[in-house]
C-alpha cells in the first residue's frame, strides 16, 4: 500500500476537472479520466544537415555572423574577429558579453543580447561546453566567432523551440567584462 501511494504521488492524479474556473457557482464538478499527458511534438534531428547563411535580419547594433556554410562543424571553431586588450578570461569567470547566435541548419537567429538592448551576465562554467571552451583564454574587449558542434551545444535534445536536436550553432561573442 505504501508503494502504491508513492507511485501515485510521483505520477500525479489520473483525473482532472473539466472546470477549473474560480468563479464557478456549481457545487458539483465533472471529472474526466486522463491516461497520459497531451502529445508533444518532438523536433526532428538535423544531424548532418548543412549550415546555411544567416537568414534573419540582424538586431540593431549586432555584428554579422559569418556562418561557414556547408557541413556543420564537428569540432569547435574559434576565429578571433578582434583580439581584446583586457584581462584574460578564465574558465570560471563571471562574464558580461554581447552575443548573437544562429542555428546552423536554418540560419535563424535564435538568441541575441542585442535584441534585448543590454549585455548578458553569467558564469562561464554554467553555460554550454562550446562557450566554456571557446571563450576561455579570450581577452576582455575581444570579439570571436564560434562554430559549435551539437555535442558541445544542446546535443540530441536540442532546445525547443528554436534549436533542433543535433543542431550545430554559430555565435559572435564580444567580451564586455570578466571578473
Amino acid at each position: 500500500m505504501i508503494v502504491l501511494a508513492i507511485v501515485a504521488a510521483l505520477i500525479g492524479p489520473l483525473w482532472t476537472s473539466d472546470d477549473d474556473s474560480a468563479t464557478s457557482t456549481s457545487s458539483s464538478s465533472s471529472t474526466t479520466p486522463t491516461t497520459s499527458a497531451p502529445p508533444t511534438t518532438v523536433a526532428a534531428s538535423v544531424k548532418g544537415k548543412p549550415c546555411v547563411a544567416t537568414a534573419d535580419p540582424l538586431p540593431e547594433g549586432a555584428p554579422a555572423v559569418d556562418v561557414q556554410t556547408g557541413p556543420p562543424p564537428t569540432t569547435l571553431v574559434k576565429k578571433d574577429i578582434e583580439v581584446g586588450d583586457g584581462a584574460v578570461v578564465a574558465a570560471d569567470a563571471q562574464l558580461t558579453v554581447d552575443y548573437i547566435g544562429v542555428a546552423c541548419s536554418t540560419g535563424k537567429i535564435f538568441d541575441s543580447s542585442y535584441s534585448r538592448g543590454e549585455p548578458a551576465s553569467f558564469a562561464l562554467n554554467e553555460v554550454i561546453a562550446g562557450w566554456t571552451q571557446g571563450i576561455t583564454g579570450m581577452k576582455v574587449g575581444g570579439t570571436r566567432l564560434l562554430g559549435i558542434p551539437s555535442d558541445l551545444a544542446y546535443g540530441v535534445d536540442g532546445r525547443a523551440p528554436d534549436i533542433a536536436p543535433d543542431e550545430a550553432l554559430w555565435f559572435v561573442v564580444h567580451i564586455v567584462n570578466a571578473t
